[in-house]
């Protein structure tokens, strides 16, 4: 997937594993969670390495928006009411500390990775009592946050929530720094996990702990993540003479709920989100480009991208234990819309936990955890799953058989249950599934 990320860096290369190897902690997935996570296991004396089914930063972390934010769209009144006060506190500690350590680690390691810092706004167009709910709850956590109506967007807004101190940055420049610290397997695909051996397709790894970094967990059994999560895609366009914006912007109305930040000369414009597999009239970055045109006439689209993210029933990211009987895989996943931060928040966490320190925000993301609330969720998420193992004829995902739909934007076969992506030759792009889907000729 090319992006504006890929474009403006060049990562180094890294061999294929040759041969079974040991380590004391192996990482699948070399995107932005996996590298800081074995960035800072080797900072505390592990011996650890990294396994990625492709190039390091090319699947998630490549199509990011690259906002280092704690505007989580409208979470922290719903934490104050559904997790209480003080899970809401503990989840903001650990994103606070993610944000912080950025900025720290860039200056340690001298990053230059178009790093700043600016505001984040999150904006209604119709609501303004909803945002004014969420800036009593943010500042009763300890945020620095402000109700008003005067952004830079090039429209009038009912109400907007400012985060004063969050960042933004280059993804790429930053994960290419840590990255060639580390010992990194690429055109390596896990196939695989047993009790401390991990099989892939050019060898096995003998590890004494793994933590799953992989955007979506690939093993079904335990921990049954896919019962518990969905996968949505978001649509991102490059501009050039569009509109310079200092801060960083999301809508949190349905239906327009955009994306705004700039990245030197190009504003960056996202949305028209969907859930994976539900998209079979296509048209995404049609509606994107009109939109932009009513904002900005003479602007001009010089790339455009897509991304997809995990969605947990909470919108808590499940960070920890993989599951509660083993105690020596570790998960790291649905991150939301908020993988930047999460990422960082979940390497600290994960960390610690392997270096048997306190962690003492690892409680609210417990994979282990039951939100009574979320159990809605759950059922819809079982008859989504439901609907696609009973639909008759197609082509099946390999995952776990669910029937793909044809993704005309992109030219993908999409599992609407799961969210694995594969292209028109059914080549794997994304996971869960770890196999090839068996396209008809082909």
């Amino acid at each position: 997937m090319d992006t504006i990320w890929t474009k403006t860096s060049k990562l180094p290369a890294f061999s294929p594993l040759a041969q079974s190897v040991r380590a004391e902690v192996a990482v699948i997935g070399g995107g932005m969670a996996g590298i800081l996570t074995a960035f800072f296991l080797k900072r505390a004396g592990k011996d650890v390495i990294v396994l990625e089914g492709n190039r390091v930063g090319s699947g998630q972390t490549a199509g990011t928006t690259a906002k280092i934010t704690i505007s989580h769209n409208l979470i922290y009144e719903k934490l104050f009411r559904e997790a209480g006060e003080e899970k809401a506190r503990k989840y903001v500690s650990a994103n606070k500390r993610a944000l912080k350590m950025y900025g720290r680690l860039i200056q340690e390691e001298q990053i230059d990775c178009d790093f700043r810092e600016c505001s984040s706004y999150l904006y209604s167009l119709t609501d303004a009592e909803q945002i004014k709910r969420e800036v009593e709850a943010a500042v009763r956590l300890g945020i620095e946050a402000e109700f008003t109506t005067k952004t830079e967007l090039p429209f009038s807004v009912m109400g907007s929530i400012c985060y004063q101190k969050q960042a933004a940055f280059h993804p790429l420049l930053f994960l290419k720094a840590l990255a060639e610290q580390l010992v990194i397997y690429e055109h390596t695909k896990v196939t695989g996990v047993e009790e401390g051996k991990i099989y892939t397709d050019h060898g096995n790894v003998l590890a004494d702990a793994v933590v799953f970094a992989s955007h979506y967990p690939i093993m079904n059994t335990p921990g049954y993540y896919f019962a518990r999560m969905h996968q949505e895609r978001s649509y991102v366009l490059a501009l050039k003479q569009a509109q310079p914006f200092e801060h960083l912007y999301l809508g949190v109305d349905p239906g327009e709920d955009f994306s705004f930040r700039n990245f030197r000369e190009f504003t960056l414009f996202g949305g028209e989100g969907h859930r994976t597999g539900e998209n079979e009239t296509g048209g995404q970055y049609k509606k994107l480009e009109r939109r932009a045109k009513e904002y900005w006439r003479d602007c001009e689209t010089i790339d455009r991208w897509s991304a997809q993210d995990c969605m947990t029933l909470d919108a808590i990211p499940y960070i920890g234990l993989y599951t509660g009987k083993n105690k020596k895989w570790y998960v790291e996943t649905g991150f939301g819309k908020w993988g930047m931060t999460s990422s960082m928040a979940a390497a600290l966490m994960i960390t610690e936990q392997i270096c048997q320190k306190e962690s003492g925000n690892a409680a609210v993301f417990s994979p282990q955890r039951v939100p009574i609330r979320a159990l809605k969720a759950a059922a819809v998420e079982g008859a989504k799953s439901a609907k696609g193992l009973a639909a008759p004829g197609g082509i099946r995902c390999p995952h776990l058989g669910c029937k793909l739909t044809w993704n005309p934007e992109e030219e993908t076969w999409d599992c609407p249950c799961h969210g694995s992506r594969f292209d028109k030759e059914g080549n794997l792009i994304d996971n869960p599934a770890v196999r090839n889907a068996a396209v008809e000729g082909k």
